[in-house]
């Protein structure tokens, strides 16, 4: 009993305050039992460490003799740009991705084969042009009797065999004609060039008829109004914006007229009719309205369309 006693003084260490009486108390050895097996477990740990620093010395020193020495600083380096080479397109590949062009005008009507103007399109075209300004009764005023038009051109004549086809007795027609600021027949065209190429072009028919060129290119509106007032004229060629001022101003009396005549099916450079271009077809459908369209349905006045 004196020797257990002496052996966990010495677990307890000499400066341990525990009296003889304590342990001599119930429990304490099994206390005394924990201590003696948590000091046996810190001596194995103690010797772990010990035998890791021995191994663990040589590798630090290891690790400090092999450290890299810092190079010396040298300038740095900007970095250099890298381009990715791409592959390269093949045909059908950019025929895939390409955007479809809009087709133009120009190019559709220059595939597709023309076709003659009718007495159809004239009357569409009246009809699409008023119908945002004008109501139901008013459209219905404005339509054309079928009576009035003529044989519209087949694109197989010339000028001159188209008027010879309309209008057969053009030389009695012009004998008996004398009235002054007025034309028997009205040419309209889209512009002053097309209206000499017309007047050369209609040789075989006029014969010795009275020709009058009626557009603003170098001729001014005062001398042309002069012209009409000094002698008889049988013909007249022009653009519609002189022959709507000439009309305006009374210079032009259409009372007298017999025959109307659209440039119709002629194209432009772009391709264009008359009636295509936007200011043009203004134009002419004043002219309708400043007259025509009551000729047209006393039946005294004739449309073509050439």
């Amino acid at each position: 009993m004196l020797q257990e006693k002496s052996v966990h003084m010495r677990l307890l260490g000499p400066h341990s305050e525990c009296s003889t009486q304590e342990l001599e108390a119930p429990g304490f050895h099994q206390k005394a039992d924990v201590l003696e097996e948590i000091k046996h477990v810190g001596k194995l740990i103690h010797r772990r460490k010990a035998s890791d620093g021995e191994g663990g010395g040589d590798t630090g020193m290891t690790q400090q003799e092999t450290a890299p020495v810092p190079a010396l600083s040298k300038k740095t380096e900007q970095p250099k740009e890298c381009f990715l080479i791409q592959p390269k397109e093949t045909n059908e590949d950019a025929t895939k991705t390409r955007k479809r062009k809009k087709k133009k005008i120009t190019d559709v009507l220059a595939k597709s084969e023309p076709k003659p103007g009718t007495p159809e399109d004239l009357q569409k075209l009246m009809k699409d042009y008023y119908s945002s300004n004008r109501s139901v009764i008013e459209l219905e005023e404005l339509t054309l009797p079928d009576s009035c038009f003529l044989k519209a051109n087949d694109l197989t004549h010339s000028l001159s065999s188209y008027l010879k086809e309309i209008c057969p007795k053009w030389v009695k027609l012009r004998k008996n004609h004398s009235e002054k600021k007025s034309v028997l027949m009205l040419i309209i065209c889209g512009s002053a060039i097309r209206a000499l190429e017309l007047i050369r072009s209609m040789t075989a028919f006029r014969g010795d008829s009275k020709v009058m060129k009626l557009f603003a290119k170098h001729i001014k509106i005062q001398e042309q109004v002069k012209l009409l007032e000094k002698r008889v004229v049988h013909l007249g060629v022009g653009t519609p914006g002189r022959i709507k001022e000439l009309i305006k101003q009374g210079g032009l009396n259409l009372n007298p007229l017999k025959f109307l005549v659209f440039d119709w099916n002629w194209r432009d450079q772009k391709l264009r009719r008359m009636m295509d271009i936007p200011e043009i077809r203004k134009e002419v459908f004043e002219i309708l309205e400043m007259g025509v369209l009551s000729l047209c349905k006393s039946e005294s006045l004739k449309l073509g369309l050439f």
